[in-house]
């Protein structure tokens, strides 16, 4: 025979989990839109394209280096 609690809505509910998470990130986004919020972005932007300069730069500089002290 089946319990009727059996039937009741289950404990793990994903979707209500994934609204709040919504919320929570639009919230954040919006809060996120200050008086700074395009310097950060611009600011942002420049440091994702440095970076992979840097470490391209940072592998040559060893690889040189390398080179210096195999051909001394």
């Amino acid at each position: 025979m089946s319990n009727p609690h059996s039937l009741a809505r289950s404990q793990i509910d994903f979707v209500s989990g994934d609204f709040d998470a919504l919320a929570l990130h639009m919230r954040h986004c919006a809060s996120a839109q200050g008086r700074w919020f395009a310097v950060r972005s611009h600011l942002q932007r420049v440091r994702a394209v440095a970076a992979g300069r840097i470490v391209t730069m940072a592998c040559v500089a060893v690889v040189l280096a390398i080179g210096v002290f195999a051909v001394a």
